[in-house]
């Protein structure tokens, strides 16, 4: 069976016992979080920080790592259409792009076909994401997210990281 037949079926299974209820798109706890896409992550994040469905919008790409346009607009879209007054950036130990290998994955994308003149115009680590260390990537996602333009000075921005195995926060920047 295909993925896509499982997460059918899966889909048809919840919907039976799903009790629907009207929500905002507006987050309670007027929260943004910008974290990581390690699937660890998933199902174990939010109840780790108390946040339930509504409560947060929450921004994820690899290892939270490429503060670029579509992260500072995202958090910017948090704040001024959707009424966030604090971001938190939510790093974790043990991520997968503290690990990764640009060089590898330069060849293993040639291998399936990408354009290699496409990939002579990007810097290959920084394109990725892939991180020199989980904290200070925290700390540097926290620098450049207050440093845009785009983004108020009166809007706190955190800086947290969190153990995948015993799932206790630390907080790096109190924003």
């Amino acid at each position: 069976m295909m993925m896509l037949e499982e997460v059918v079926k899966a889909n048809k299974d919840f919907v039976k016992d799903f009790e629907p209820k009207k929500m905002s798109h507006l987050p309670k706890k007027k929260l943004a979080i910008v974290t990581c896409m390690d699937t660890r992550l998933t199902g174990f994040l939010e109840p780790a920080m108390g946040i339930e469905r509504g409560d947060a919008k929450i921004i994820k790409n690899a290892g939270n790592a490429a503060v670029d346009r579509d992260i500072i607009r995202s958090v910017a879209a948090a704040i001024y259409a959707l009424g966030a007054e604090e971001v938190m950036v939510v790093g974790h130990y043990d991520c997968g792009m503290a690990n990764a290998d640009p060089v590898k994955l330069e060849s293993l994308m040639k291998e399936r076909g990408v354009d290699k003149e496409a990939l002579s115009e990007i810097d290959m680590k920084e394109w990725i994401g892939a991180i020199d260390g989980e904290e200070e990537n925290v700390l540097s996602v926290v620098n450049k997210i207050k440093e845009s333009p785009f983004i108020p000075e009166d809007v706190p921005i955190h800086g947290l990281i969190i153990d995948l195995y015993d799932g206790k926060l630390k907080v790096l920047v109190e924003g």
